[in-house]
């Protein structure tokens, strides 16, 4: 018998396209993130009996999983390290029967309710009540030198890490408000502060500059961009170009103790921007003195919310807040 393979052919040719269908899973609370202000969150609702789903996104446990020694926390009076404070959390959350999930959230319709959210390209999640808690990302130079001394002298945060350099002399990168704030108060703490200014004038406000310029142990280095750090398993100084692509360009290297970023932060906002308020940065935008955002059900806690305090405490804080106002919202549905 001959075989019609022309026949197979134009079957195939014309065979529906296929479309990929997805896992869905329905839950009632969804959490994304998993930071201070997740972890908390996490457990306020588990306690309330309201199951919580959290996926713990590409970094478990937040920006503090980068810190070394954490102080200002209450309940540590001998410290703790940012990884360990991170797990503590994360075993209270699961002690209530918070659902930990490693994954990252790809993609969200908080177009109706349930809200639908894809976990890394594959699965989606229907969540009655979404809690965010995605943070921020400090934003670096992009040097090796920042990864090979994080932990060890780089620091994105001054109001984190300054104690650790009482007495010691620190640079601070950047021109605008928050590299100002930044280094007025480690001015209170170190010897010396530098402030490392790729342009001949701060971009910050008046006001701010006044104070930077009225500071004696602040010296600022105008028209200086950073090449690398040097040092012996920690930082021992920074290696400058003074005056880049300029005839009179030239190398400087400055003895310093810490290296402190403050370039600005990114808020991991970008998959709801599309039915979530957010200012001109990214920060996702609640109703004063809650957690509540323009879509109601969605609820924002801790670095993506904040632009302003940005610690861990204050993340705790607003995820506890956070848990509250879903539980009262699905309370009343």
């Amino acid at each position: 018998m001959a075989l019609n393979f022309g026949k197979i052919e134009d079957l195939g040719g014309n065979a529906p396209e296929k479309k990929e269908v997805k896992e869905t899973e329905k839950v009632k609370v969804l959490i994304v993130g998993s930071g201070p202000a997740g972890y908390t969150a996490a457990i306020y609702t588990a306690r309330a009996n309201l199951s919580p789903v959290l996926y713990e996104g590409l970094q478990p446990g937040g920006q503090l999983t980068t810190t070394t020694e954490v102080e200002n926390f209450p309940g540590y009076p001998d410290g703790v390290t940012g990884p360990d404070m991170m797990e503590d959390l994360k075993k209270q959350a699961e002690k209530f029967g918070t659902d930990i999930r490693f994954g990252v959230a790809t993609a969200a319709d908080l177009s109706q309710r349930p809200f639908r959210v894809t976990i890394d390209g594959s699965k989606v999640i229907e969540a009655e009540a979404l809690i965010i808690a995605t943070g921020a990302t400090a934003k670096y130079l992009g040097l090796e030198d920042e990864k090979k001394y994080a932990g060890s002298g780089v620091s994105a945060c001054a109001t984190c890490d300054g104690f650790f350099y009482r007495g010691k002399t620190v640079a601070v990168v950047g021109g605008g408000d928050t590299a100002c704030e930044e280094a007025l108060y480690l001015a209170g703490l170190a010897k010396k502060v530098y402030m490392i200014v790729r342009r001949d004038k701060l971009r910050a406000s008046k006001v701010m500059q006044e104070r930077v310029m009225n500071t004696d142990n602040i010296e600022i280095l105008w028209k200086h961009q950073t090449k690398g750090l040097y040092g012996d398993g920690v930082v021992e100084g920074a290696i400058l170009v003074k005056n880049m692509g300029e005839p009179d360009e030239e190398e400087v290297r400055i003895p310093i103790d810490g290296f402190f970023l403050a370039i600005g932060h990114k808020p991991n906002s970008d998959i709801f921007k599309d039915y979530i308020d957010t200012d001109n940065i990214g920060y996702i935008e609640t109703v004063a003195g809650t957690s509540k955002t323009n879509v109601p059900g969605v609820f924002a806690c801790g670095d993506v919310m904040d632009p302003v305090y940005r610690q861990a405490v204050t993340a705790a804080g607003s995820g506890c807040k956070a848990a509250i106002d879903c539980e009262r919202f699905l309370s009343e549905q």
